[in-house]
């Protein structure tokens, strides 16, 4: 519970110290991209405190590309 109260604290932290220059400035995409990340990063590290399987993105990868590579190689043989 601890871990989870910690990260979250910390996502907090990092946003009180980023967001504000980010709307000073008017940078409404890196504003997107940061919260974006932020989010990404804030959930799979409290998911990696409880215990959770994280998806591998290789996974995904080798789902997509092995029925393209099979198709090929039959084209070349």
């Amino acid at each position: 519970m601890w871990k989870i109260i910690g990260i979250i604290f910390a996502g907090l932290i990092i946003t009180i110290l980023e967001v504000p220059r980010l709307v000073k400035n008017q940078e409404k995409k890196e504003l997107l991209v940061f919260t974006t990340l932020l989010v990404i990063g804030v959930g799979l590290s409290v998911a990696k405190a409880l215990n959770l399987p994280i998806p591998n993105p290789l996974d995904a990868l080798i789902f997509i590309y092995t029925p393209i590579s099979e198709a090929v190689m039959s084209l070349l043989s």
